[in-house]
């Protein structure tokens, strides 16, 4: 009996994925917004299990609770936006960018209720509530200085997303920036946009990154991009269905998802153009002291090897 167990453990360390008989979990931490459709689909749909992975999602509201997630080790593949993920490059965290898994110039959104705010020049001495360290954090920067607004002009005051709107609608904050869905939720509760945070063709990616040692588990980084392969597709061919997924999971009106999805490009590469737009930022970022150094984009991707060919 006890020759036939272990018969039974070899043949099945024989025909299991290399990674099914490793203890640890890959641990996932995602943003509950609309640009992180890809993973939430793979998600929803169990797709990760379907590529043999078994994947501990964590959820977050914003791209710096994501990098705090991958930099203190509770996880090993994150999303967050260009600045995030520029902040942690720079400071030489032991992390990769995987991929970009969306983009949009037009996801980033200022949003005002006073009908006396009509203008971005009427922000003057006003205050804006928008999450620190975000890619939405540098879009503002950008515009406010694009519109002689910077140094002090206005005052940026630090809050979530999930808060911003109420904030607005007390009076606390005068306008508040944000990524999608937050802009189209606050539309629908009266508020409006006086300006939208795209320029200088810049395409604002959203960034897939690693820890640096998941370089050694490419089974699992090769599964949990098929995976994400999958939900683009899913994406592409059943788009009604996907926004119903997606309105499901966010708890959000399917008309709002759509308004907001359509802000994004949903792709999975990361390529010149979108390097360029990130060096565009990095150079920003440097010129705020938001980072110390240039990020060397060149070599921060973590290259996925192609699996080795078997003969037959």
């Amino acid at each position: 009996m006890r020759l036939m167990a272990v018969s039974l453990v070899f043949l099945l360390s024989l025909t299991a994925p290399s990674w099914a008989t490793d203890s640890a979990p890959l641990r996932l931490a995602y943003q509950n917004r609309i640009g992180s459709v890809l993973p939430l689909l793979a998600d929803q749909l169990g797709l990760f299990a379907d590529q043999g992975l078994n994947v501990q999602i964590q959820r977050f509201s914003s791209g710096p609770a994501c990098s705090e997630a991958l930099y203190t080790g509770a996880a090993d593949i994150a999303t967050m936006g260009d600045t995030a993920a520029l902040i942690a490059l720079a400071r030489n965290m032991p992390v990769r960018v995987l991929t970009s898994h969306a983009s949009g110039a037009g996801r980033h959104r200022l949003m005002v209720i006073d009908p006396a705010l009509q203008q971005l020049t009427d922000l003057r001495g006003k205050r804006i509530g928008v999450k620190l360290g975000t890619s939405t954090h540098g879009g503002l920067l950008a515009l406010l200085q694009r519109h002689d607004l910077a140094g002090g002009a206005v005052k940026l005051v630090n809050l979530a997303p999930e808060t911003q709107i109420e904030a607005l609608q007390a009076g606390s904050i005068d306008a508040l920036a944000a990524s999608e869905p937050t802009p189209s939720q606050a539309e629908s509760q009266g508020a409006r946009e006086l300006a939208n945070l795209a320029g200088d063709d810049n395409l604002y990616p959203i960034l897939t990154l690693a820890r640096h040692d998941m370089a050694q588990r490419p089974e699992q980084l090769r599964a949990f991009m098929a995976a994400l392969q999958q939900a683009l597709d899913y994406l592409q061919q059943q788009p009604q269905a996907a926004r119903r997924r997606v309105a499901e999971a966010l708890g959000l009106p399917e008309a709002l998802v759509e308004q907001a999805m359509a802000r994004h490009q949903y792709h999975l590469r990361f390529d010149a153009p979108l390097r360029a737009s990130l060096e565009q930022t990095g150079h920003f970022l440097l010129q705020q002291g938001l980072i110390p150094q240039l990020p060397n984009l060149a070599a921060a991707q973590l290259i996925v090897p192609a699996a080795a060919k078997t003969n037959q």
